[in-house]
């Protein structure tokens, strides 16, 4: 659900870009003022892992189209919802600044579908009172099942809105609402099993996590160590092996696209804006498409990848990618903590 620059006009993408400028300003106050350094490991730790899963797309079976997970929910249960969002908003800068996945225009809008509204909707108004103090399962299983399907549909919905208002493209608000939710409907039922496994593993291991965050109580004291070490294992293992098995149908919001229009890529307007969006981004792009940069013949076409794709630069990718989120989440936290204690 990564919109590119050539859904977005410029000024629906200012106003985006500024509405998540704000949420992050809000963010890291209230993190300096939290002042909880024990949750600086987990946010960077937090940050790969989601990094590394949302390489994972999945088939929606049926449809020809694929989807993969957030994140949002997930880093909101595990840290609270201010850190989540500055985690949210590293993963997403990182994917959109090295490796070309979402536009550098719309990456406002791109963080605030993604990060807003599981971390400040879904989490607190859906998750909390379904699972409240209890550590039933069924409730554990249940909110994060719940809370992912209103996130995931509310972003959806989100790029829907921005697409329109800004009037670059010719997809119509009714049909394009009509096929992105329900394809997204299903891509949230899996992003929610997903949410319910870690929570569970959480709940295992360090079940006091899960309590404290929901009280909005300090982490001082706690033995994170099993939870850092288990979504770190996951992070490398994901990001360096399984993104191989990567769906290689389009995600939901291209295959939507491709429903509407014919055609899953919208072509660019010609406006300077999105032109010198577009050039800093093949400049700061190391590994654009999750790969090593290959060069291109003149009239070469794109030929879809083989399934599975053991790739090197998909490894690397995977790897380096979740260590610039732990670099980036880890030294946000760091900061905004030390400022506190200064």
């Amino acid at each position: 659900m990564h919109m590119a620059d050539a859904l977005i006009s410029p000024a629906v993408g200012a106003t985006m870009w500024a509405a998540t400028a704000a949420t992050t300003v809000y963010c890291a106050k209230k993190v300096r003022e939290e002042a909880d350094a024990s949750k600086v490991p987990l946010m960077g730790v937090a940050g790969a892992f989601i990094f590394a899963s949302q390489m994972l797309n999945f088939t929606i079976p049926a449809t020809g189209s694929s989807g993969h997970l957030g994140g949002g929910l997930i880093l909101a249960i595990l840290l609270g919802p201010e850190a989540a969002f500055l985690v949210m908003a590293s993963v997403l800068t990182v994917q959109a600044l090295f490796f070309a996945d979402g536009g550098i225009l719309a990456l406002g809008a791109n963080i605030f579908n993604l990060g807003f509204f599981p971390v400040f909707i879904a989490y607190p108004l859906i998750y909390r009172v379904i699972v409240g103090a209890s550590t039933s399962r069924r409730r554990l299983v249940t909110g994060s099942l719940l809370a992912a399907i209103v996130g995931l549909q509310l972003g959806a919905l989100g790029v829907v809105l921005e697409t329109v208002l800004s009037g670059v493209s010719a997809l119509p608000f009714a049909t394009f609402a009509l096929i992105m939710l329900p394809i997204h409907l299903g891509v949230g039922v899996v992003e929610g099993l997903v949410t319910a496994g870690v929570v569970l593993f959480v709940e295992r291991v360090q079940p006091e996590l899960l309590a404290r965050n929901s009280r909005r109580s300090p982490l001082g004291g706690l033995r994170l160590r099993p939870v850092l070490v288990g979504l770190a294992i996951a992070a490398v293992i994901s990001g360096a092996g399984i993104s191989w098995f990567a769906s290689t149908n389009p995600d939901g919001l291209e295959w939507s696209i491709q429903q509407v229009t014919g055609s899953s890529q919208l072509r660019s307007t010609e406006v300077s804006v999105h032109s010198a969006a577009a050039s800093l981004q093949k400049k700061t792009a190391l590994l654009p498409g999750y790969g090593f940069k290959q060069p291109r013949s003149a009239g070469e076409t794109d030929v879809a990848p083989e399934w599975p794709s053991p790739d090197a630069g998909t490894s690397t990718a995977g790897v380096v990618g979740a260590g610039l989120v732990l670099a980036l989440a880890g030294v946000v936290g760091f900061i905004l903590n030390r400022r506190r204690r200064t």
